[in-house]
């Protein structure tokens, strides 16, 4: 009787919040505000897709049996799967946080769930939490943590059959049942707010699974946000829908492109005045895939940074682990590098804002109190104009004393940079009024 009191009481409070509007609390306007400073994360994608080292939708794209998958099970045995060496690489890359793929599309659960058996501690030889292992070190190193879950669902009978993963075989359409799953998702996000520390964000994906329905699909986002707003008040709920934000949002996602471009085709959503991060691969794969050694240089990763931090949005960096548990050695080596840029020059990107001059084809730039830092990538000309209404007090070349000539002219302010090639990022400091 008291289990169905407080169900009927949550019902109501959910309902009751649907109705008035979100107003995101004082703790999540917290989260909001230290999540736009922190300006990079590392997005880990691993699961049992892993085990085959073709990437996280090789369930789909080999149109799979489902259960023939699953056997891949009781043979995962990441042995070198070290929590304190995964969050000591991320902090060495100077990212402030760790987005970490709990449950992808495949529906393996990354976590000691009680709501299925198809998990890494019940189905795998290995039996461990890995999840709790990298909360504990998170916590311990300062690292903020963050949840990817997948609404999507290859593998359960329950899910409502949507655009992917049509080939996959050996589900039973007799038993789709949306109530049921959607009850299983918020059991599993209660377990994911409830047993392993502060989370800083739940970060959905899976929505566009749904987005050619004849039908609008309802996926009762309001309650499941209200759900992880209750459970904890200072979480932050993004959802990778490729759409401008729902009520009950507190972060707007980009993936693959910085806000305002659309080479993807992902992120032709309008800008919303939330925090912004763009998602983007290391390599080209989000997961695992053993012929995939395309990795992006250390100075396109730096300037992607860069680039991001100059239209306010984070950057979340993909690393996809081995099979066994260890970070990729060319994925550990870029991060290693951009942690030593980040060591010398992090305070033109952390707790900046999108810079006065919208991006150019030099550079762009990032502000900071009356501070504008002026990050040239490629320069051919002796100058660039800086179109500020603002007076320029001075402008030097940052980290050092080294001062950089300026003049006032009809059309704004000149710097007079000189040619400026074969640095990752030059970067010009201008103190404004």
């Amino acid at each position: 009787m008291r289990k169905f009191i407080l169900l009927f009481a949550l019902t109501l409070s959910l309902t009751t919040l649907s109705a008035q509007g979100y107003q995101p609390s004082e703790e999540v306007r917290r989260s909001q505000k230290e999540f736009a400073e922190d300006r990079f994360g590392i997005f880990i994608h691993w699961g049992l897709y892993s085990m085959f080292a073709q990437g996280e939708w090789y369930l789909q794209n080999a149109g799979l049996n489902r259960d023939e998958y699953a056997k891949a099970a009781d043979a995962f045995y990441p042995h070198r799967f070290n929590a304190r060496e995964w969050v000591s690489a991320v902090k060495a890359a100077g990212a402030k946080y760790i987005c970490f793929t709990t449950r992808h599309h495949d529906s393996f659960s990354m976590w000691d769930t009680d709501c299925s058996e198809y998990n890494i501690v019940d189905a795998t030889p290995y039996g461990r939490d890995v999840l709790k292992e990298l909360a504990k070190e998170c916590r311990k190193q300062g690292i903020a943590l963050h949840l990817y879950y997948s609404h999507a669902d290859w593998s359960r009978d329950e899910y409502p059959r949507g655009r992917t993963a049509k080939g996959v075989t050996g589900r039973d359409s007799t038993l789709i049942n949306w109530p049921v799953y959607y009850d299983f998702m918020n059991r599993q996000i209660t377990e994911l707010l409830t047993d392993y520390g502060p989370i800083r964000a739940i970060w959905f994906d899976g929505w566009w699974d749904h987005d050619e329905d004849a039908t609008p699909f309802d996926w009762q986002l309001d309650e499941q946000y209200a759900l992880v707003h209750r459970l904890q008040p200072s979480c932050l709920v993004a959802n990778n829908h490729h759409q401008v934000p729902f009520e009950g949002e507190d972060i707007q996602i980009f993936e693959r492109d910085l806000p305002g471009e659309n080479t993807h085709g992902l992120s032709g959503q309008a800008i919303s005045r939330l925090p912004l991060e763009t998602c983007q691969t290391m390599n080209g794969m989000w997961g695992y895939k053993v012929v995939d050694q395309n990795y992006k240089s250390v100075e396109t990763l730096i300037r992607y940074l860069v680039s991001a931090a100059g239209k306010g949005a984070n950057l979340l960096l993909n690393v996809g682990p081995q099979p066994n548990g260890e970070l990729p050695a060319a994925a550990i080596e870029r991060m290693k590098a951009m942690g030593e840029w980040l060591a010398k020059n992090g305070e033109t990107v952390y707790g900046t804002e999108a810079g006065d001059i919208a991006e150019q084809e030099w550079g762009v730039t990032t502000r900071k109190g009356d501070r504008l830092f002026v990050h040239i990538f490629e320069s051919e000309a002796d100058s660039i104009l800086l179109n500020l209404e603002c007076e320029v007090l001075s402008a030097k070349l940052y980290g050092s004393d080294e001062q950089v000539a300026f003049e006032r002219t009809n059309d704004g302010v000149v710097l007079k940079t000189g040619s400026v090639s074969g640095s990752i990022d030059h970067i010009i400091e201008v103190v404004t009024k």
